[in-house]
């Protein structure tokens, strides 16, 4: 099993932790991060762009000259797609852009992308995260004492004053261990979280 460092709110080792391999170490499946990185991009979209084709545009129901002996090149409505306020060619029309990936295929994506922040030294295990009330500059100091910029944070419930303690510093955000996907993870340089979560995290996707 892989072992990582698990450190107080000052940033001082106190103890170290073992992780699950079948959660922590896993074999990396890049493909998998991608199509679900991909998947939570497309439902996001709200796919309602919409334009007017040569059908749907305002006028153009008369010829505008007659076919043949007037020199000019032959045109059948001042709506075509090559005029000025004419419809457009292949228009966009509302679509819904989401696509599913099956539950195993998902699991595979998180677990690849919890493996990788492992491997790579960025997940960082506290003891503890918990303030007695909401003070940004109490969350600064405690990522300061971590060397860490870019984060997410992940902790096990909604505790409040941690979630709101975070909420306005540049390149940090948070999640529960229920809401933590695969775009999130890669997005942020660095996983933050605490041994309880660990050990909810391995209990929910052994």
């Amino acid at each position: 099993m892989a072992k990582v460092s698990v450190y107080n709110m000052d940033g001082k080792q106190v103890e170290e932790l073992e992780l699950n391999d079948s959660i922590f170490g896993v074999e990396i499946k890049n493909h998998l991060m991608h199509m679900s990185v991909v998947q939570q991009l497309a439902n996001k979209r709200q796919g309602t762009q919409s334009a007017k084709t040569r059908a749907e545009v305002r006028g153009g129901g008369r010829k505008p000259w007659r076919q043949k002996g007037t020199g000019r090149a032959r045109i059948g409505s001042i709506r075509a797609p090559h005029w000025t306020g004419g419809g457009v060619v292949f228009a966009p029309k509302p679509r819904d852009y989401s696509f599913k990936l099956n539950k195993k295929e998902k699991r595979i994506a998180l677990k690849s992308a919890l493996s990788v922040k492992v491997a790579d030294g960025k997940f960082i295990v506290l003891d503890e995260l918990a303030f007695d009330g909401i003070k940004t500059k109490d969350m600064v100091k405690v990522l300061d004492n971590l060397s860490v910029k870019k984060a997410l944070i992940c902790i096990n419930e909604n505790n409040k004053n941690v979630l709101l303690s975070a909420r306005n510093i540049a390149n940090v955000a948070t999640a529960q261990t229920n809401t933590i996907n695969v775009y999130d993870i890669l997005k942020y340089d660095t996983f933050v979280t605490t041994k309880a979560a660990v050990a909810t995290i391995e209990e929910v996707y052994a």
